[in-house]
């Protein structure tokens, strides 16, 4: 039963987000302000200019400007301080602005040509714009530069809010954000840490971004997995248990009979068959114990070589047709008309095989048949198959085939079986070849048909020495 735990506080991760997302978002605000910094200065001094502009292609459309400058100058100018000069078509300047017009600027109105330049006035920076007037001379119009100054600090204070109130609410998003994914990521890694104590049925997080609920999902599939291998593990040294206890109660038993003295002497043949019997039981199931702990081995080795499998396969069926005429099964091989040649470890096809067709041969019935064939790919691997005419294997046993113990414990009571982790070797060892092995519940014979597939030369494992 899964027991609560408290759930954790924020992480480095989430602490580590939020930085990071603050960081980006000040690094974005301190652009933005240095832009919007320089372009309030740039857009103020350019609004100044086009309304002086309008005001001067306004004022040089009057008629009788020169009485008006003269008369009411004060009336035109404006609360900005704008100052006014207007240039007659002989040259004369007149107006409170004409010590800013210099002669570059005047020359440039006669011509025809509007100014828009900076000046000199009062002692003070001024803004001069300047527009032709329609009967040949111009207007200028002149406003202190300590306006536009005054437009770009208002600009930039009122800037200057929306600004940290950017970095505040990127910080605030980044907060949630990191929230988001650090949550189900902490309870992913609370997850690992309870099934690595060996907790099952762990609750993993199935919120959050895709890639955090995928690792909850791989989570889910990791537990089922441990779960499931240790059902296995379980079921396989409870059958090791059994299949251990079996000849070491009559290995007791007879030596206990044997030292009391209560074996009558004309039994004693008997009675050293039987315990030379079930001394080979346990050698055989305590050197599959060993064969399949070498194949888990890390530094398992390989010794390849180019090798002519129908001729493996010719060694094997000569091997075994003795004991499989004793048992009363016909031992038949399918081989190709030449050679199967394949880059791979001899020896250790040779003692696949051998696995192979004792448990055909086990599986069999007296008058059965077991089948061993070679044949090549079009790949350009080959495919080793040992079939037999046994009672078979039904799709639940497929999917169990080779898990260790399985097949032994469903049908120990009802089947020939063997240590029951022959196919396990099996499976290991085609693994450590490069290859694959498959199983068909009932062959052409009837019985079940496994199929070992060999990589090309080309794709074999790299030898290990």
């Amino acid at each position: 039963m899964s027991r609560p735990h408290p759930p954790r506080r924020p992480g480095p991760l989430a602490r580590s987000l939020v930085l990071l997302t603050t960081a980006v978002a000040a690094l974005a605000v301190a652009l933005t302000g240095l832009i919007a910094w320089q372009t309030a200065a740039d857009g103020a001094e350019q609004r100044e200019r086009e309304s002086l502009a309008r005001q001067a292609t306004g004022l040089s459309h009057l008629p009788g400007l020169s009485e008006l400058v003269f008369d009411r100058a004060q009336e035109l100018s404006g609360p900005n301080g704008v100052q006014l000069a207007v240039i007659t078509p002989d040259g004369a300047v007149r107006g409170t602005a004409t010590p800013a017009v210099d002669t570059a600027s005047k020359a440039a109105l006669l011509a025809g040509r509007p100014v828009s330049t900076d000046s000199v006035l009062g002692g003070q920076e001024v803004l001069l714009i300047g527009r032709p007037d329609v009967r040949g001379g111009a207007v200028v119009l002149t406003e202190p530069a300590a306006v536009v100054a005054r437009n770009t600090d208002r600009i930039r204070r009122n800037t200057l809010l929306p600004l940290i109130a950017g970095m505040l609410g990127a910080a605030l998003a980044g907060a949630v954000l990191a929230r988001r994914i650090a949550r189900p990521l902490g309870a992913a890694a609370a997850a690992a840490h309870r099934l690595a104590e060996g907790e099952r049925g762990v609750p993993a997080p199935a919120d959050g971004p895709r890639e955090a609920a995928e690792i909850g999902r791989a989570l889910v599939v990791l537990d089922t997995a441990l779960a499931r291998g240790e059902q296995q593990r379980h079921r396989f040294l409870l059958s090791v248990s059994h299949e251990l206890r079996t000849p070491l109660t009559a290995l007791q038993g007879y030596a206990e009979a044997l030292a009391d003295g209560m074996v009558e002497p004309d039994r004693l043949p008997e009675v050293g068959r039987t315990l030379a019997e079930e001394t080979r039981r346990l050698d055989r199931f305590l050197e599959d114990l060993l064969a399949l702990a070498r194949l888990e081995a890390e530094d398992f080795r390989l010794d390849l070589a180019t090798t002519d499998l129908a001729a493996l396969t010719a060694d094997a069926a000569a091997f075994w047709a003795e004991p499989c005429e004793r048992a009363g099964v016909e031992l038949r091989t399918e081989r190709p008309p030449g050679t199967a040649p394949a880059r791979t470890d001899a020896f250790r096809v040779r003692q696949l095989v051998d696995g192979l067709i004792r448990n055909a041969l086990r599986a069999a019935p007296d008058g059965g048949t077991v089948v061993l064939a070679v044949r090549t790919t079009p790949a350009g691997g080959a495919e080793l198959e040992v079939r037999d005419s046994g009672p078979g294997l039904d799709e639940d046993d497929l999917l169990v085939a080779f898990d260790s113990g399985a097949l032994h414990e469903r049908y120990r009571t009802t089947r020939p079986v063997g240590s029951g982790i022959g196919l396990a070797i099996a499976h290991r060892l085609t693994t450590r070849l490069g290859g694959t092995i498959t199983a068909r519940a009932h062959g052409p014979e009837g019985g079940a048909a496994f199929t070992v597939t060999l990589p090309p030369a080309d794709q074999a494992p790299p030898s290990r020495r």
